[in-house]
């Protein structure tokens, strides 16, 4: 359209050109859900299939997740970022230490006194069991005292012979001992690297997101970290209890070493199963040292008995599976699905897992509370 002239003559500009453009919205395909779906599944199967080699990794990323707080701290007060790891993981390390050299004398020195008292510990079992054994089955059972320590002789005697057909099984068993090694390895290193790029590792995480989702993705994370703080202040409260019930329960029953197996015990139950096992045998070994009849021997599982229900069915449902919001049940469940799904590694991330997708869930139910097919 061409301008017009007043009737002065005076040209006029030409109307500015308004160009309109029409935004349209990306929605996601059908596609797009699928490769979601995907991905979902190859992460289940990594983790099934290759749990024993993840498991490093998730204790070092598990650590690192523990330390990056007070790393911050310390950057916060003009520390280096890789000076404070080190300064941390400098601290995990003695801790570790510590325990090891608390454990070991205790073990070393319980499993000694066994061998020492093995012939003496197998008559007094055999004079009370055999009666009972001849009485109610009219089985009648001879023990050979003599031969007991001569046995037991010769095997102290061979220790060494035994040490060099181990050493020679090594070969053969080598690369096994050399995949225990390198995983024990790795767990510092992946530790080490963890938290020295953490922030860096999640502002990379958080480049890779969609645009339109970062606001609600940043917003569920900042809610799962909340959650798994609540969650390890719930398994620190776990471990106190706990430490502080085996300490006094294995007193009561009378145990010599009741206060550094009881406190280990607790200490220890952070690592699923270790801790029980570990407690039990040591329990197990010192009421055998101190063999004073079958009342205080039953009464040392007893103990470990009502501890493993003690953690399982109360304390855990309730100092952790509360602070994070599940129900006792769901704890219950997610860490034997977990556990029967994935191993070790499954164990490890049961609770943190499930407290990640209980926040999902509450966002799933707030976006259905607001949808039209529930209005």
């Amino acid at each position: 359209m061409t301008p017009t002239k007043p009737r002065d003559g005076t040209p006029v500009e030409p109307a500015p050109q308004v160009e309109i453009v029409v935004a349209t919205s990306r929605r996601l395909r059908t596609h797009h859900y699928v490769w979601l779906a995907v991905a979902i599944v190859a992460v289940a199967a990594l983790l099934h299939f290759l749990g024993p080699i993840l498991t490093p990794f998730l204790i070092g990323a598990i650590l690192a997740y523990l330390g990056n707080p007070a790393v911050n701290w310390l950057r916060r007060h003009r520390v280096p970022r890789t000076v404070g790891t080190l300064l941390v993981m400098l601290l995990v390390i003695l801790l570790i230490i510590v325990l090891i050299v608390v454990l070991t004398p205790l073990v070393h020195t319980e499993f000694s006194q066994v061998a020492r008292r093995l012939p003496e510990l197998a008559a007094t079992f055999f004079a009370q069991f055999a009666p009972w054994l001849n009485e109610k089955f009219g089985i009648d059972l001879q023990l050979d005292l003599a031969s007991i320590k001569e046995l037991i002789a010769d095997n102290l005697a061979s220790a060494e012979s035994l040490s060099l057909k181990v050493l020679s099984g090594l070969k053969t068993g080598g690369t096994m001992l050399l995949g225990i090694v390198i995983n024990l390895l790795l767990i510092p290193v992946v530790m080490f690297y963890l938290l020295r790029d953490w922030n860096l590792l999640l502002a990379r995480i958080d480049e890779l997101l969609p645009r339109p989702w970062v606001p609600k993705v940043r917003t569920m994370a900042r809610e799962i970290d909340d959650v798994l703080a609540e969650f390890l202040r719930g398994q620190l409260s776990v471990m106190g209890v706990l430490a502080v019930y085996y300490a006094i329960g294995l007193t009561i029953a009378g145990l010599q070493f009741a206060l550094p197996i009881g406190i280990l015990t607790g200490l220890l139950v952070f690592i699923p199963y270790v801790g029980f096992g570990l407690g039990l045998v040591l329990g197990i070994l010192a009421a055998l040292l101190q063999w004073s009849g079958w009342p205080g021997f039953v009464a040392v599982l007893a103990v470990y008995g009502v501890g493993q229900l003690l953690e399982g069915y109360i304390l855990v449902p309730w100092l952790v599976g509360d602070r994070i919001g599940l129900h006792p049940l769901a704890v219950i469940f997610a860490l034997l699905a977990f556990g029967e799904l994935f191993g070790f590694a499954g164990v490890l991330l049961a609770l943190p897992v499930s407290a990640a997708l209980l926040v999902a869930l509450r966002h799933v139910r707030k976006a259905y509370h607001e949808s039209a097919l529930y209005v």
